[in-house]
């Protein structure tokens, strides 16, 4: 393979997520979830926006797969909305929920793409919050029978499984900063909350394997190791610390069967029963990692965590995240060493950019193919160092609800205008597909 280029089977991909997309929260039986709550609070969201509409996916698929599909990609990454599929959290199954699932699937198909589907991304049914959601204990036998669901409903059409969506924003950005849903503000519970979502992915590893399907199955994790900001003894301990608050209480039980010491020493204790870290070590098949920068830390005694993300000298995308291409590459060698090579897929890459619709109907987001040729780039260098990087799947295929930003942020490469929904592929969206297509020189 030469210098900036792909393996021939390179997966390329496109994602979105169900509460970010579909909308028709109110149709078929599904329930409110923990985000339609949130969003229901006044000044969570920004100018109280909400999912109820959203990109409209779940009237509009087929127009939106027919789209993908002739852009080039080679698979599509959504998550299955639990509140759809089951509707009190817990107990009957809400057949009209899942074969929605099974018609978007069968769309994927007919297109000669592959279906990845994520358990969950965070749209947990709001029933199961007021019983203390990911903060109880029992809330990881309640995942393992709704995600028992998804594989007897749709075993036979999905290509690849992810468990969970980056369990750090659940915990920490929902249960600690309580800048996500459920909006909670309590360093115990996000501890908490760390142990039951491994669990629960352990246990629907275990689970999965009991049932004989054969599907790849994995975890996708958004993984934190930053840079030291200076050569000093101090800032390299603090990217030691952030490594294992960030990232280790995540990768370390998985792929090691323990939690990291430097946590116990900042008072971390995890509630863990006989046979948890077993259940949680079960071998997975691929590891997903969702990237979009990299910070630059120090060491502060001041700090909870005992460092500070320092200034940068990065240009920043419309989220006021560095745009640092090359910590991809440091992210990509790192959890490949951690992992043993396991076969590794980008599920979320891409930048937020202010895009407005010009003169000529066009989208010209110059900034984003800016973005994505340097990660391209970064990843094609890994590649040929011999890290099993096996697919890119960028984030996203379309402008959607960006959680606590609302609609004030654009990461899609296809344009929505909300108004109308329709769909306007930017400038990127044409990028993207020559580079699939090995049609231009994109180095």
């Amino acid at each position: 393979m030469t210098a900036y280029s792909f393996p021939s089977d390179f997966e390329w991909g496109t994602a979105t997520a169900s509460y970010q997309v579909e909308g028709a929260v109110h149709e078929d039986s599904r329930s409110d979830c923990i985000w339609d709550v949130f969003c229901r609070e006044p000044g969570k969201v920004y100018m109280g926006a909400d999912g109820g509409v959203a990109c409209d996916q779940y009237h509009r698929y087929e127009e939106d797969i027919a789209l993908i599909a002739s852009l080039g990609f080679k698979a599509y990454r959504f998550s299955i909305a639990w509140p759809r599929v089951i509707p009190d959290g817990t107990g009957t199954v809400n057949e009209a929920g899942l074969d929605y699932y099974k018609r978007l699937c069968d769309c994927i198909h007919s297109h000669g793409m592959k279906a990845m589907a994520t358990i969950y991304h965070w749209d947990l049914p709001a029933v199961l919050q007021e019983n203390g959601g990911w903060a109880c204990r029992g809330i990881v036998d309640v995942f393992t029978s709704y995600a028992e669901a998804c594989f007897r409903g749709l075993g036979d059409k999905v290509d690849s499984w992810i468990t969970i969506n980056e369990p750090f924003c659940i915990a920490y950005l929902g249960y600690y900063e309580g800048e996500h849903a459920p909006g909670h503000r309590d360093l115990q519970e996000a501890i908490a909350a760390i142990h039951h979502l491994n669990l629960a992915h352990g246990r629907t590893v275990k689970l999965y394997r009991s049932m004989s399907l054969t599907a790849p199955i994995g975890i996708t994790w958004n993984l934190f190791v930053p840079r030291p900001f200076d050569n000093t003894p101090e800032s390299k301990k603090a990217v030691e610390y952030a490594i294992a608050v960030k990232s280790r209480v995540f990768t370390d039980p998985v792929l090691k069967g323990s939690y990291p010491e430097l946590v116990k020493e900042l008072g971390f204790r995890f509630p863990v029963e006989k046979g948890d870290m077993e259940d949680i070590s079960q071998p997975i098949d691929f590891i997903g990692i969702n990237y979009y920068s990299e910070d630059a830390v120090t060491y502060s005694e001041d700090e909870l965590f005992r460092y500070k993300v320092c200034p940068d000298w990065h240009p920043v995308s419309d989220m006021g995240w560095p745009v640092v291409p090359d910590g991809l590459a440091r992210l990509l060698r790192w959890i490949s060493n951690e992992s043993g090579n396991l076969p590794l897929y980008i599920t979320e890459n891409g930048a937020a950019e202010p895009d407005v619709v010009s003169p000529d109907g066009r989208v010209h987001d110059a900034d984003r193919i800016d973005y994505l040729r340097k990660h391209f780039k970064a990843v094609s260098r890994v590649i040929a160092e011999g890290v099993n990087l096996k697919g890119y799947y960028i984030w996203s295929f379309i402008d959607n609800f960006e959680w606590a930003k609302g609609y004030s942020k654009r990461f899609g490469i296809v344009y929505c205008d909300y108004a109308t929904l329709e769909r306007i592929p930017k400038d990127s969206a044409y990028f993207v597909k020559d580079v699939i297509g090995g049609l231009c020189d994109w180095t």
